[in-house]
C-alpha cells in the first residue's frame, strides 16, 4: 500500500516526511504551530531569524531551510514514490547517511516500512502516540526530554527508548 492513491474522502495533510520522518513531532513544525516562543529561543544558535524557521511540514509549500533542498524529497518525486520506502533502492546511502546523522532518526527504516505496510495517515496516528506525553496527551519533539505542556519526564515513550543518545548530542 502506498501512501500516493487518491480517495474520495478528504484527508487531513500528509505529515509523513518523505523520509520517514514525523512532522508534527519536529521543534520546527510545533514552533510554527503551537509555540512561536520556541523559534524566538531556536533562531540565534542557528543564525538566521525565527520567520526563516518557519514550517509546515515536508509536503508542504513553506518548508524549513534544512528541508528545502532535500535530495530525498526530489528524488522521491521525480521517481513518483510517497515516500522513501517505496524505493526498491530503499534504504540509500544517503538515507543511510541521514538517519546516522541524528538521533531522532533513530526509527526511520522501521518507520518507512510501517508506512509501505499501513499507509501514511494510519502511521501518523501511531507516531503520534510514540511522541506524546502519556499523562497529557500533548505532542512533543523528539528533543524534548520533559512534556512541554506538564513537566513530565520524560515527554513520550520515543524519549524514553533513545534519551541516552538524545542526552548524548545535547552533550
Amino acid at each position: 500500500m502506498t501512501g500516493s492513491k487518491l480517495s474520495a474522502a478528504p484527508q487531513p495533510p500528509v505529515l509523513a516526511a518523505v523520509c520517514g520522518l514525523c512532522c508534527s513531532a519536529c521543534t520546527f513544525y510545533i514552533g510554527t504551530h503551537e509555540d512561536p516562543a520556541r523559534l524566538e529561543r531556536l533562531a540565534p544558535g542557528l543564525g538566521v531569524g525565527a520567520e526563516d524557521l518557519l514550517c509546515d511540514g515536508c509536503r508542504s509549500e513553506r518548508r524549513l531551510f534544512y528541508c528545502n533542498n532535500c535530495h530525498m524529497f526530489a528524488c522521491a518525486l521525480e521517481r513518483g514514490y510517497a515516500s522513501c520506502g517505496e524505493c526498491p533502492e530503499c534504504p540509500c546511502p544517503e538515507l543511510e547517511a541521514f538517519i546516522e546523522a541524528r538521533p531522532h532518526r533513530a526509527d526511520i527504516r522501521r518507520d518507512l516500512a510501517r508506512i509501505a505496510e499501513i499507509g501514511s495517515h494510519a502511521w501518523m496516528a501511531e507516531a503520534a502516540v510514540r511522541h506524546s506525553c502519556p499523562e497529557c496527551g500533548t505532542l512533543n519533539s523528539a528533543y524534548d526530554l520533559m512534556c512541554r505542556k506538564c513537566g513530565r519526564d520524560p515527554s513520550s515513550p520515543y524519549v524514553e527508548e533513545h534519551r541516552a543518545i538524545i542526552i548524548a548530542l545535547r552533550g
